[in-house]
């Protein structure tokens, strides 16, 4: 056929694929006897009698008005048949997978759902060494404590793995993980005068030291900054960072290939370390702790739950390497 014939043909029925919509049965007839060629080989594929090939083939045939199809001693396909053919198959062959995997879903056990908020860092470094032991579907969100601990309280989460506490009655706080805040930096800085300092225990020159440093700082607030400060200064930090970035495996990264410092938790330092691309730099007189919470409103939650996210966290042990 002339395809000028063929584009009279679509503007003449334009409204053939729309109004065919009738038996879906008949376009996988139709797919699978253009395929085969066969009328016997397309019941086999189908697992239907060949009359019933045969009178899907007839119906569809009388519902767009042309033949489709020649009947030789083989089925060919004519003109009209190719190109509903190009026309169906696409869409057809997409049915069929979302058919395939819905049935999937189906007949696959459900697993329970955990909705889980914590800091990035800690999910890096650590849960995410845990996830193919938990069965259930996690659904993870990075954020800030505050944040998350707000999504927790109006129901958008189930759990939060928390930095700090928040005044809330109703919420539990177990206590799953300790970490240290530690001063890290780049492996090429010159720390033999700063430690010389540290064994004579002249704290007011450790400290100019360390401001005379360019440093890098996860918050515009300095949290950890700030909460070292006060435990081994017993003042706030008189420091201005060059950079601020809201992600500690960026500082690390950037550290291991500049000259600078940063406070961080110990654990997110262990393989670094141990490549030699940073310097734990000093531990401070007194340790700077902090302990990570599993958070979650007990009359929200199920045992199930609540024993899948505890299995989560069982491996939350990573701690830093010793070094002189």
């Amino acid at each position: 056929m002339h395809i000028k014939k063929i584009i009279k043909f679509i503007h003449l029925h334009k409204n053939i694929y729309v109004c065919i919509m009738v038996n879906l049965e008949w376009y996988r007839t139709f797919k699978a006897v253009y395929q085969t060629g066969s009328l016997t080989a397309a019941s086999k594929i189908l697992f239907i009698s060949q009359p019933n090939v045969s009178q899907h083939l007839s119906a569809l045939e009388a519902h767009v008005g042309k033949q489709l199809f020649e009947r030789k001693p083989r089925l060919v396909s004519t003109d009209y048949g190719k190109l509903f053919y190009t026309q169906i198959v696409e869409s057809l062959e997409k049915l069929e997978a979302v058919e395939s995997a819905f049935k999937a879903i189906c007949n696959s056990p459900k697993l329970p759902s955990l909705r889980i908020g914590t800091v990035k860092e800690y999910f890096q470094a650590v849960l995410s060494k845990s996830l193919m032991e938990v069965p259930a579907e996690l659904l993870i969100s990075f954020g800030l404590t505050k944040e998350l601990i707000s999504r927790l309280i109006k129901g958008e989460l189930d759990f939060v793995i928390a930095t700090q506490k928040a005044d809330d009655k109703n919420l539990v706080y177990e206590p799953v993980f300790e970490e240290t805040f530690v001063i890290a930096g780049s492996i090429g800085i010159d720390t033999a005068a700063f430690n010389k300092l540290v064994k004579g225990k002249d704290w007011k020159l450790v400290e100019d030291w360390l401001l005379n440093q360019t440093w890098f700082a996860y918050s515009s607030d300095l949290a950890m900054i700030r909460r070292f400060w006060l435990k081994n200064f017993k003042k706030r930090p008189a420091i201005r960072p060059h950079f601020v970035i809201p992600d500690m495996h960026v500082i690390l990264n950037a550290l291991g290939s500049s000259t600078g410092l940063t406070i961080t938790a110990d654990y997110l330092l262990n393989e670094m370390l141990v490549e030699n691309k940073l310097k734990l730099i000093w531990k401070g007189q007194i340790p700077t702790d902090n302990t990570l919470y599993l958070v979650y409103d007990r009359a929200k939650v199920t045992a199930q739950q609540l024993k899948l996210a505890r299995m989560l966290l069982k491996d939350g042990s990573a701690r830093i390497p010793s070094q002189v």
